[in-house]
This record gives C-alpha cells, structure tokens and sequence, in this order.
C-alpha cells in the first residue's frame, strides 16, 4: 500500500521535516484525545495522523515559535 503522502508535498507548507513531525503528531494527540469512543480518527475510516497531515496539506493547522516553549502552539482555523 503506498504512502498517502510524500515528504515533497509539504515543501511549501512546513520549514523542515521535524517541525513537520512535531505538529504532526500534536495534532494527531489532539484528535485521538478529543473522540469520545477513545478510538480517535478509526471511528471515522482514518487514523488519526492522517487527519492531521490532511488538515496540514489543506492549511487548517499553524504553529508559533519563541524562545519561550508553549504548550499551546498550534493554532486551529
């Protein structure tokens, strides 16, 4: 089964694969904790960091940097 993404796709839209990786996971941390069967984004026919590239690709996840770490970085649309 092929990847349903490619590194490239996200040139664009994250500055570096590690940031990407770090929201990435956030945000799929988000979802699985947010659904109320603990089954997070399966309920729905994808996993949970599927949705969260998803909503990564079509723009509706941002994130903020400081010197100061900040447990709520990302920042939803």
């Amino acid at each position: 089964m092929p990847a349903p993404f490619s590194v490239d796709e996200f040139a664009g839209k994250i500055d570096s694969l590690y940031r990407l990786v770090i929201i990435g996971a956030s945000r799929a941390n988000q979802i699985s904790k947010n659904e109320s069967h603990g089954f997070g984004g399966m309920l729905h026919g994808k996993k949970p960091t599927i949705t969260a590239l998803d909503e990564i690709m079509a723009e509706k996840v941002g994130y903020f940097t400081g010197e100061e770490p900040d447990e709520g970085y990302l920042e939803l649309e």
